[in-house]
């Protein structure tokens, strides 16, 4: 495998895959308790939409009377507007999940992936600190902090965080690239170098 050359790197937890970019959805990820707490409606609605049947979906979770939809509810929607390339309204959609449930983490990490791609890392950061404040052992959500430090060219903040992620899921490779940039920028070519290598070694072995 060609090693990759060191350049700026900033990678979000998105809610759809796309290059260079964390495949990371919220679409199939419930605790058995949230699962109890759906009516029907909403069970079928994730089912519909995890098939990538989406306009059946949002019709059944617009069924649902706004004062009875859950946190998940508001958080699919606005899944679903994002898909949809509607960003206005899925930040409307995911603020309204955080108004009805204000520790749902899911609901502050979406904005916040919504908040960086539109390059507003200050908007980001204050809701990936409250996604890893209700989840403290959030290894996306410590992630994505360091990116939108990265934004701001914090570097020395930025690669705290991505230790942090890394203590948490040592094996995304995405995560020592980017503690190499911090150290490059800094001009710490040596450390750089070091976390270079192990993002190089564990690319190539998942390419074994």
């Amino acid at each position: 495998m060609k090693k990759r050359i060191l350049t700026a790197l900033i990678l979000f937890g998105l809610i759809t895959p796309v290059s260079s970019c964390y495949g990371f959805s919220f679409k199939k990820e419930n605790t058995s308790q949230e699962q109890e707490q759906q009516n029907p409606q909403s069970q079928q609605a994730r089912v519909l939409y995890a098939q990538n049947d989406i306009d059946d979906a949002l019709n059944l979770l617009n069924s649902i009377p706004e004062q009875e939809r859950s946190a998940e509810d508001w958080l699919l929607i606005g899944n679903i507007m994002q898909d949809k390339q509607n960003i206005e309204q899925a930040i409307y959609m995911f603020n309204k999940s955080a108004q009805t449930n204000p520790k749902f983490y899911k609901a502050h990490y979406n904005l916040g992936y919504i908040y960086l791609s539109k390059n507003q890392p200050n908007m980001a950061l204050e809701e990936f600190k409250k996604a890893v404040k209700y989840k403290q052992d959030f290894s996306y959500g410590y992630y994505n902090i360091g990116c939108a430090y990265l934004k701001l060219k914090k570097y020395s903040t930025a690669r705290y965080n991505f230790f942090k992620s890394l203590n948490l899921r040592a094996n995304e490779p995405d995560v020592y690239y980017n503690i190499s940039y911090t150290y490059k920028m800094q001009g710490n070519e040596k450390q750089a170098k070091v976390y270079l290598d192990l993002y190089n070694q564990m690319t190539e072995n998942h390419d074994l």
